[in-house]
């Protein structure tokens, strides 16, 4: 194996277990549902940015269900690895996209950010209200679920700026 594809590996595992403490350590309980609200998707957003692609997706989707397993929300486990799965690998293509353009880079980030977090209100949605049989009463989570989108778009697009300055992505490049 490669040194490229290791670094790729070992990027992928430490950024699934950011995602994992982000998710499980800073979270508040729902009223009216079942969840709770975290930051782990601002990890999730960074995870696309700095990782990206498949590698990046899979550090989102690996250790957001990681965090719902061990927390016990077993039957959310198969719809958090898909929904965090997509949420990173559509905001990688979008940023990556818009990047390709004159787009202002915050802007990039900002887009493919929302375009992000609205797979992941509406991905629960679907996922509630079908494969868990909770009909329309899953309508009740979409609030709290666009407070953590918003929360967390705002987190990631602030951390991404400072690790931008800190040349952070710069560093990366060799290994991704």
């Amino acid at each position: 194996m490669n040194s490229k594809v290791v670094s790729k590996i070992v990027l992928t595992a430490l950024f699934a277990a950011l995602v994992y403490v982000a998710t499980s350590i800073i979270r508040y309980p729902t009223f009216g549902t079942q969840g709770y609200i975290n930051i782990g998707d601002s990890i999730v957003l960074l995870s696309a940015w700095l990782i990206g692609g498949v590698y990046g997706a899979l550090a989102a989707g690996i250790g957001s269900a990681l965090a719902d397993l061990l927390a016990q929300y077993v039957t959310y486990v198969p719809g958090t690895f898909i929904i965090k799965f997509l949420m990173a690998l559509v905001a990688y293509l979008i940023f990556t996209a818009l990047k390709k353009t004159n787009i202002n880079k915050v802007v990039a980030y900002i887009v493919s950010g929302v375009v992000a977090e609205l797979i992941m209100v509406f991905g629960y949605f679907l996922y509630e209200s079908t494969i868990l049989g909770y009909g329309l009463a899953a309508a009740a989570s979409i609030p709290s679920n666009a407070i953590q989108a918003g929360t967390c778009l705002v987190i990631g697009c602030i951390a991404i700026g400072i690790l931008e300055g800190a040349k952070v992505p710069n560093l990366l490049k060799k290994y991704v």
